[in-house]
């Protein structure tokens, strides 16, 4: 494991202040906090979105499905269910409202008729770009702050948070546009 002994705003003592009171080792405590800190970025990440979502009726599986698609767009069902990794239960039922809603469109696919590749409408794409825009200046404010090492740094966290089993599959979807 790597040697964590850095804190919060550089301070090494800031991460070891209750590792007494705990239990853990100071580097599991510094782990857990940089945990707390992954859910703290998310809820702040997701919170704009959220808003926007709620105008719709929508929750984040609206989200997550909005954003892969537009992502890449054409995907089959199979493929957004190896994404999202939920019940196709769970999927048709955001699906559906979204394809009723005028957000996403389904077509057949050209070789095969079974097939049901999916689509961004341009209602969908407009709600595309309004719930990833506040993201994207969240993010890139954060990177410009952390420098070109603490933009590599995180997308290396990121990267390795995902099973290890994963990441080629992960890095063919990320790359493949661009």
């Amino acid at each position: 494991m790597a040697d964590v002994n850095f804190g919060l705003n550089g301070n090494p003592s800031a991460l070891n202040d209750g590792a007494e009171t705990t239990g853990l080792t100071a580097e599991n405590e510094a782990v857990v906090e940089l945990i707390e800190l992954l859910f703290f970025a998310y809820r702040d990440f997701v919170s704009d979105p959220d808003e926007i979502l709620r105008d719709y009726g929508f929750g984040r599986a609206h989200h997550r499905v909005v954003h892969f698609v537009g992502r890449n767009p054409g995907i089959r069902v199979a493929e957004l269910l190896d994404i999202l990794r939920i019940t196709k239960q769970s999927l048709g039922r955001v699906l559906r409202e979204l394809i009723e809603t005028g957000f996403i469109e389904q077509r057949e696919g050209d070789r095969d008729r079974r097939q049901r590749l999916l689509y961004l409408t341009e209602a969908g794409a407009g709600l595309h770009r309004r719930l990833i825009a506040p993201q994207i200046t969240r993010v890139g404010a954060a990177i410009e702050r952390a420098g070109a090492a603490g933009a590599q740094g995180y997308r290396d966290v990121l990267f390795n948070l995902i099973d290890a089993d994963d990441r080629a599959h992960v890095r063919a979807l990320i790359t493949k546009r661009g």
